[in-house]
């Protein structure tokens, strides 16, 4: 019952969720998002078609972040058990082009249905997977009960439930505790998230305390080269800092610290590097507003005296971008989305500060922190406090790029266990 209000309520969205996309492709613009919709309702003949693979995963990532974080799985998985065709599903233009640098034609690429139940059975008719892998939090009721319908297990990996997540499936129980309980096995982060699942209803048998795949990230072997060329851009010796993955309304937080750090350090420099792609321009027209100079990395202009920020306009650079700072804010965290990825700068030895907002590596940061790797700031006022001291400070950043740096290693590992986990569900 609680199941066909939800299914009533999705079809009554739909329209919206229609009128969103035309924003999105329109407005911004993103004309990524105008295309493919078939894909969304669940119609996948044309890409399933095109592949040769008999037998099928379905991994479902829904962005960027997520993509990364269960690709070194999907990697393992296609070396050691070559037989099985794997899916992946993104919900963004951006998740998509970055499945695409990761695997190329290795693995099929689709848009994930919308979560009605037309959709999601068309997607299951056409794959037919045995098993289906959500990513970190990506739970869905009409994935979960028609996925388990069909005959696939269902397996959640890197499973984060943060307390605010927690109270919303409290709040929904009498739908979101069926859910759960068709779920065969949850590889949580940490015994705090696997508490909360214990705690809504989540079988002992179910739950598998695995850490994070994310600890295990690999450098590119071209990082090096890659930051050299970059760095050429970048006339005489600056000190230099990366606001990271920022989100709307948190560029002006930003701005405003940077500005309180020009007064101590005039000669700094920022590195800007919004989350999301469509958003490249606006931002660059909010620091014209702020009267500070822009060079964009898609220009060709060098980065003299007279430039403030240096504008991360690309995509799969991150570490790049990171290479070149001195110390990292990651964004998402002065507003309230939860904060970005701080184990890439903490994994390069950078000093990381980050916002309070911090549900989405609530653990991670918590394990960072404990350290002496990771600074939660309160606001802009306090960023540039620590920005000027940090900077400054050579020793302490050593110290506490250090002590990230080995903090990542230390916690490697997740990856063998949860892939472990993942071929118990395999059929022979």
């Amino acid at each position: 019952m609680n199941r066909a209000i939800y299914n009533f309520a999705f079809y009554l969205l739909l329209p919206i969720i229609v009128l969103r996309l035309l924003f999105r492709a329109l407005v911004l613009p993103s004309p990524a998002y105008a295309k493919r919709w078939g894909e969304r309702l669940g119609f996948v003949d044309l890409a399933h078609a095109h592949r040769k693979e008999q037998r099928w995963i379905w991994v479902h990532a829904a962005s960027v972040g997520e993509s990364v974080a269960i690709s070194p799985l999907v990697i393992r998985l296609r070396q050691q058990r070559p037989e099985w065709g794997i899916v992946v599903t993104t919900m963004t233009p951006t998740g998509s082009e970055r499945i695409e640098e990761l695997f190329g034609n290795d693995v099929c690429h689709v848009y994930a249905p919308y979560d009605y139940a037309g959709a999601v059975k068309r997607f299951l008719k056409t794959f037919q997977p045995a098993l289906v892998i959500l990513v970190e939090t990506e739970l869905w009721p009409n994935l979960v009960h028609y996925s388990k319908r069909s005959g696939a297990s269902i397996m959640v990996a890197n499973a984060r439930l943060s307390e605010k997540s927690y109270r919303g499936y409290q709040k929904f129980s009498a739908l979101g505790k069926p859910m759960l309980q068709k779920i065969d096995c949850i590889a949580a982060q940490a015994e705090t998230d696997a508490e909360r699942f214990r705690r809504l209803g989540v079988s002992d048998q179910a739950l598998h305390i695995t850490g994070s795949m994310k600890f295990d990230l690999s450098l590119p072997d071209n990082l090096a080269a890659q930051t050299a060329g970059m760095a050429q851009r970048i006339e005489g010796t600056r000190l230099i800092w990366i606001a990271a993955s920022t989100r709307d309304g948190e560029e002006e937080k930003v701005l405003a610290a940077f500005k309180l750090v020009k007064r101590e350090l005039p000669t700094a420099l920022l590195i800007l590097v919004p989350r999301h792609p469509e958003r490249f321009a606006a931002v660059e027209r909010l620091c014209h507003k702020h009267s500070l100079q822009v060079v964009r990395r898609s220009d060709s202009a060098q980065i003299d005296a007279l430039t403030d920020i240096f504008l991360g306009d690309s995509m799969g650079e991150l570490l790049a971008y990171y290479g070149l700072a001195q110390l990292a804010f990651v964004g998402g965290s002065l507003v309230n989305t939860g904060c970005q990825n701080v184990l890439e700068p903490a994994a390069l030895g950078l000093p990381v500060l980050v916002g309070p907002s911090q549900f989405n590596f609530q653990t991670i940061c918590e394990q960072l922190t404990e350290v002496g790797a990771l600074r939660t700031v309160g606001d802009e006022n306090e960023l540039a406090r620590q920005v000027v001291r940090l900077l400054q400070d050579d020793d302490a950043r050593q110290v506490m790029g250090g002590k990230g740096r080995t903090a990542v290693a230390a916690n490697k590992g997740a990856l063998e266990r949860i892939y472990d986990l993942t071929v118990r569900y395999l059929p022979a």
